[in-house]
């Protein structure tokens, strides 16, 4: 089978890229009845997707406040460009490591394709963790690390975001750097200063766009969201602006959680307090339970083994958003125990194999990373195009149009399910028609 030679040719060339190789088998195993066409393996067009265009590392050296240098590891992994210039986030975190900018950026290819508009995948970042370096020293090692990347990326060749670790003040230091080196004011970066190019909505479109894609499973089903309980995992932008979205479609969001530990508010999630304590002073989310009494604090050493406290919380949907692999075999079965109908996935490759799996088999509302958390990637294409034409657009334009995106997103994954035969699948859906839109690209393009 020719999906199972090229799975075969990474693991052998691949042995310890682990995410890498899970997210290129969850999606070359969806492709079975599209690979069936011999057109594909005619011009090689696994073989090309899965190897990227280019994989550029590199050293960062900057100083700390105490004058010591320190080094970190950078990098931008470029993988493809048939429909549009490199796009896709940085992320500055201890676990950075090739196999994870990989499956990151592999999995941006065919998010990116979802949108409609015209983007290619990439991904990038570096070992650096943000957290406990005063703002001088995140300054000197944006700095530093755009010194290399300024000559790899550009408007119409490589346009990086935002990503874990990477906010509103590492973009801006990034594209102050890159500015003076280049001597050009250009849309290179999303996810700006709105004072400067960036674009209303993007903070909380991922967020948004996953409430707005709930919505589009749910209808389908004669469902949705209002009264229903919802648990959410994380307490990042994806996180909190999905809890808004949520409040504002009369749901009941009642968790939310950290690399410590996760709350419970029966009573609802209080969103100011989330936001003062996550936005306003960068705290642990185990403050939270430190001024609601409805809320209950749960620390992660005391998660039963190989599970997540957050999803043992009984809900109507589930938002994992915080990060890969969070949401594991044991999980899945939890929620479906306790009557979950719906999960959507903010963040990239939340679900285990397992966990995708059996929400697939039994056939809730699932929606797939790459198509229900594109909603961050689509604002970040429409803010390019507000770049190139130099005029902002308002918060109601790029709301509108946002929630129409999120839509199409659902439909097209809908028809393509459909058309091959399992029309609740929408893995099978979302994959396929990204994968064609890229595929006949390339085609087009030659090799």
């Amino acid at each position: 089978m020719y999906a199972t030679q090229v799975l075969d040719r990474i693991k052998k060339a691949c042995p310890h890229q682990r995410e890498f190789y899970q997210a290129v088998s969850e999606l070359l195993h969806s492709l079975a009845p599209v690979l069936k066409d011999p057109i594909y393996q005619k011009h090689a067009i696994l073989e090309r997707l899965v190897e990227p265009d280019r994989e550029i590392f590199f050293r960062v050296a900057w100083m700390d406040d105490t004058g010591r240098i320190q080094v970190n590891r950078g990098c931008r992994i470029e993988f493809n460009a048939a429909i549009g210039p490199y796009k896709g986030g940085l992320r500055f975190h201890p676990s950075v490591n090739e196999s994870i900018i990989k499956f990151l950026g592999f999995e941006q290819i065919f998010k990116n394709a979802l949108t409609t508009l015209n983007m290619g995948g990439a991904k990038g970042g570096s070992d650096f963790d943000p957290k406990g370096k005063s703002d001088a020293e995140i300054m000197r090692f944006c700095q530093a690390f755009m010194d290399e990347l300024y000559r790899h990326i550009g408007a119409l060749t490589d346009v990086p975001a935002g990503d874990i670790g990477v906010g509103a003040r590492e973009i801006g230091y990034l594209f102050g750097r890159y500015k003076k080196l280049v001597n050009r004011f250009d849309g290179v970066f999303t996810g700006k200063g709105l004072d400067w190019g960036g674009s209303l909505v993007r903070k909380e479109a991922t967020g948004y766009g996953c409430v707005y894609f709930a919505q589009e499973m749910l209808g389908a089903r004669k469902e949705d969201l209002a009264g229903k309980v919802c648990s959410i995992s994380g307490s990042g932008n994806v996180a909190i602006y999905t809890i808004e979205k949520l409040y504002e479609v009369g749901a009941i969001p009642v968790t939310a959680s950290d690399s410590k530990g996760m709350v419970y508010d029966k009573e609802g999630i209080d969103l100011d307090l989330l936001k003062e304590i996550k936005e306003g002073r960068g705290g642990r989310i185990e403050e939270y339970a430190q001024h609601k009494r409805s809320a209950e604090y749960t620390d992660a050493k005391n998660y039963k083994s190989g599970t997540n406290g957050v999803w043992s919380v009984p809900c109507f949907a589930a938002f994992p958003s915080a990060t890969q692999n969070e949401l594991s075999e044991i999980d899945a079965q939890t929620l479906l125990n306790n009557g979950c109908k719906c999960v959507v996935e903010g963040a990239n490759m939340p679900s285990s194999t397992k966990a995708a799996e059996m929400f697939l088999q039994a056939k809730i509302c699932y929606g797939p990373g790459k198509a229900a958390n594109a909603g961050g990637v689509a604002v970040s294409g429409l803010e390019m195009a507000q770049n190139a034409s130099m005029y902002p657009w308002s918060f109601e334009v790029v709301d509108r149009q946002l929630r129409t995106i999120m839509k199409e997103i659902f439909e097209n994954s809908a028809q393509t399910a459909q058309e091959f035969g399992d029309p609740t699948n929408l893995v099978l859906g979302s994959n396929i028609a990204g994968f064609r839109k890229v595929a006949d690209a390339m085609i087009d393009q030659g090799y």
